[in-house]
């Protein structure tokens, strides 16, 4: 009841006109850059992130939240009409929602995809609901030792579940904690990394970091690979289904949550998994397994559906636990800071208006989300016409103002131009980005509640693993670490037994 009375006051906070508008404002911008090429949810966060510096904190996350929602459905139709996925939460969508465009059934398929966002963003909306404070209670009694062993499992879960491989997916790790690494010791004061510089004393902010590594890195990598010719955009008319539509997707869109909310909670890396574990249940689920791969359409409700629900299952460990899964969660973390908020156990008590005001704008934006997007998807397959030179010089330009606006310092557009070179590399040699974000924010976190859970111990290191919270946490990172290891001879073993019954 608690919970319930909260939500009501947070609908009394966003339903003002101001936040009404500022949920539009970001249903309808992320919706717009997620139909680009290559622009996701995080790039969209990012290069918004210092154009609100001088909003309220309450609108500025409400916006946030809308850019986060639109810019997930944006990425789909991009998948759909061009089989170019606009983020990566969106790749399973173009699997059997271009083959549906190409027959002539993009209108269902952008529908089923609308929907779906709708009924799991709902759904995990409500989850969250429920779930937040109980966790938020929860983790008031977490120590040092349990919030080092939780961030050891976000920097190992989301290097083993991205990338080509996990050495790369390591790799970006290391890249982002020497990143965070730059600056002065918050415990000793002794500048590190700095080479002497007086502007790196502070660090590098978090926002240049990510508005470098996305916006930059893409602009740069997709310069070096432009080709002179873009593909020409399926037309769509208004999205409509039918009732035979309706009766094999409905299920699936129930079912899509149940998958994308606990992998949106747990660090494992966003909504790249569920979306595809979503598919694979709905290919084994379905009774028409033989239009799988031709364009079946619960293959675009369920993964859909789970994508949206992952990015409500985000928010519990973020604003429960100050923990990004996702870079989208990293970036608004950083927006959080910027504010001078510490997203986690105390933030239900500190910042109630803004808490709930924001869970509850979630539910309007999904609203508006449908209504906007339903009718005015074949305007979104115009904006794919943008020539890509016109539409990465636009990146780069608001990605430079954003960085200087950050500080006023020059220096700072150096900075923005080298990270922009690293993320460049990375897309060059496969590197992940999502866990170099998640490093330059975890990082530091990282190293100060080592060394407090170290003081405590007086230097020992079974102060560390001295909680049954902790000992659980690593025993997960471990079971993490080893079962690639151990399934492949286990599963050869297994079909020699199999081959030897026979």
């Amino acid at each position: 009841m608690d919970s319930l009375n909260s939500l009501i006051d947070g609908f009394g906070t966003a339903l003002t006109p101001v936040n009404l508008l500022w949920a539009a404002v970001g249903v309808l911008l992320g919706t717009a850059i997620g139909v680009l090429p290559g622009i996701g949810p995080a790039m969209a966060v990012a290069l918004l992130l210092p154009v609100t510096y001088g909003l309220e904190p309450t609108g500025a996350f409400i916006m946030f939240a809308g850019i986060y929602y639109g810019a997930m459905f944006g990425g789909s139709t991009t998948s759909i009409l061009l089989n170019t996925p606009g983020e990566s939460a969106a790749v399973v969508a173009a699997i059997e929602g271009n083959p549906m465009a190409k027959a002539g059934r993009g209108a269902q398929a952008l529908a089923a995809a609308a929907i779906g966002h709708f009924s799991g963003g709902m759904i995990g909306t409500i989850l969250l609901v429920l779930l937040a404070p109980t966790v938020a209670s929860l983790a008031v009694d977490i120590g040092a030792p349990d919030y080092f062993a939780i961030m050891v499992l976000a920097f190992i879960a989301v290097t083993s579940v991205l990338g080509s491989s996990r050495i790369r997916g390591l790799a970006s790790l290391l890249i982002g904690l020497t990143i965070g690494l730059v600056g002065l010791d918050r415990m000793t004061g002794q500048q590190r990394l700095t080479f002497g510089s007086l502007q790196l004393a502070d660090g590098i902010d978090v926002v240049i970091v990510a508005v470098g590594l996305f916006a930059i890195g893409e602009a740069l990598w997709v310069a070096a690979h432009l080709r002179r010719s873009t593909g020409k955009p399926i037309p769509v008319g208004r999205p409509w289904l039918r009732k035979e539509d309706v009766r094999r997707t409905w299920k699936s869109w129930l079912r899509g949550p149940l998958i994308g909310f606990p992998f949106g909670a747990i660090p494992a890396g966003g909504a790249e998994i569920p979306t595809f574990l979503s598919y694979v249940t709905e290919k084994r689920l379905s009774k028409h397994r033989d239009q799988f791969g031709k364009g079946a359409i619960e293959g675009v409700a369920g993964p859909e559906s789970a994508a949206s629900a992952s990015a409500a299952g985000t928010l519990v460990s973020m604003l429960t636990l100050g923990l990004p899964t996702t870079a989208v969660a990293a970036v608004m973390l950083a927006a959080f800071q910027q504010y001078g908020i510490q997203p986690g156990p105390l933030l239900f008590e500190r910042e109630p208006e803004l808490v709930w005001g924001l869970i509850a704008s979630l539910f309007v934006g999904m609203v508006l989300l449908l209504a906007l997007n339903l009718p005015l998807a074949p305007v979104w397959a115009k904006l794919l016409r943008i020539p890509r030179p016109y539409l990465y010089a636009g990146i780069l330009f608001f990605a430079a103002v954003g960085a200087y606006a950050v500080g006023g310092e020059a220096v700072d557009l150096v900075i923005l131009l080298v990270i922009g070179m690293i993320g460049f590399g990375m897309r060059r040699y496969g590197l992940p980005v999502l866990p170099a974000i998640i490093a330059v924010i975890l990082g530091p976190a990282a190293e100060q509640q080592l060394r407090r859970a170290l003081q405590i111990s007086d230097g020992s290191a079974t102060g560390l693993v001295n909680t049954p919270f902790s000992v659980t946490v690593y025993a997960v990172v471990l079971l993490i670490l080893v079962w690639p290891l151990v399934r492949k001879p286990v599963t050869r073993l297994l079909v020699r037994r199999r081959a030897a019954q026979k």
